[in-house]
């Protein structure tokens, strides 16, 4: 026991950034962002856009550099190691780009050169996976097989740390279902994977931890099953004629016969006005996450 307890505690850090500060001139990029991603974890990154996460993503890929604070990824500090760095991750930017009148094949084997590897035949088995036509010309793909361009050239030469960004915008739902199964299986390898994203959902499926950020500022990083607790809970009344009157109720949400709402309040108040009023039936749930993530955001003030 006292073996595995030491292991854990040199466990490597895959993502550390102290007070990492970004502006465009006077324009705010982030500010102070203090994360913190375990070697071996499935991190999601969650905000909507212009919030900083593309920008965090540069900065520790070392795309742009800081104005202040520092990061190191894989034990390495980004600013001096950029190059071993970049050899060990697999990033996909959220919009990925290539070179007209390239064939997808050529694309990604040219990927693959720049990493002197021969990624060959993971790179078959990924299209195949992705339902990928490695003979199209980039000009003739949709946004959805670009997408899945980006991911075979990310994933086949099986990095160590996997950067994406909003991954899964433009797939179609078997695709992005299939992509999840890629990422699973990549982390129970062993594999770092650090997503972000703006779909609420999606991180709650896969993520273990996530940090929250608004205006470039991080909010809150925890497990998601801790974030996810907040004390709140969704309170659905069947049948009810009218409301119960309490502080504490926000969100409130009307389905035919029903009613439903946010409650954050003493829940032995909630019994004791339940009973004033006539329902059919009550069900009380924990938020979804994208509650939870609108709690933390007007937490903070709008």
């Amino acid at each position: 026991m006292l073996r595995i307890e030491t292991v854990r505690r040199n466990r490597m850090k895959a993502i550390r950034t102290e007070g990492l500060t970004k502006y465009y001139g006077k324009s705010r990029g982030i500010v102070g962002v203090d994360l913190s991603v375990e070697e071996g974890d499935l991190f999601g990154f969650i905000g909507p856009n212009g919030a900083g996460k593309s920008t965090t993503i540069r900065l520790l890929l070392g795309l742009i550099s800081a104005t202040e604070g520092r990061a190191e990824v894989l034990g390495k500090d980004i600013a001096k190691h950029k190059v071993d760095i970049l050899s060990e991750v697999g990033y996909l930017p959220s919009e990925a780009s290539f070179y007209n009148g390239m064939r997808v094949r050529d694309i990604i084997a040219f990927s693959a050169s720049l990493r002197k590897k021969d990624c060959s035949e993971e790179a078959k088995a990924l299209c195949e996976r992705l339902e990928l036509d490695v003979n199209k010309k980039v000009e003739e793909l949709s946004l959805g097989n670009r997408k899945k361009v980006g991911i075979v050239c990310a994933m086949q030469h099986r990095p160590s740390l996997y950067i994406l960004d909003e991954a899964t915008s433009g797939l179609d739902p078997l695709m992005q279902r299939e992509f999840y199964s890629l990422i699973k299986e990549r982390n129970s390898e062993g594999a770092t994977v650090f997503l972000s994203s703006h779909n609420l959902d999606e991180v709650q499926k896969l993520c273990r931890s996530a940090a929250v950020i608004r205006a470039g500022r991080i909010l809150v990083s925890d497990s998601v099953e801790k974030l996810a607790y907040t004390g709140v809970k969704r309170v659905t009344l069947k049948g009810a004629a009218q409301m119960p009157s309490l502080e504490g109720i926000r969100d409130i949400k009307t389905d035919g016969g029903s009613v439903s709402f946010l409650y954050s309040g003493d829940k032995r108040e909630l019994i004791v006005r339940l009973s004033e009023i006539p329902f059919e039936d009550i069900t009380l749930t924990d938020p979804d996450l994208e509650e939870v993530f609108m709690h933390y955001y007007e937490r903070e003030g709008n």
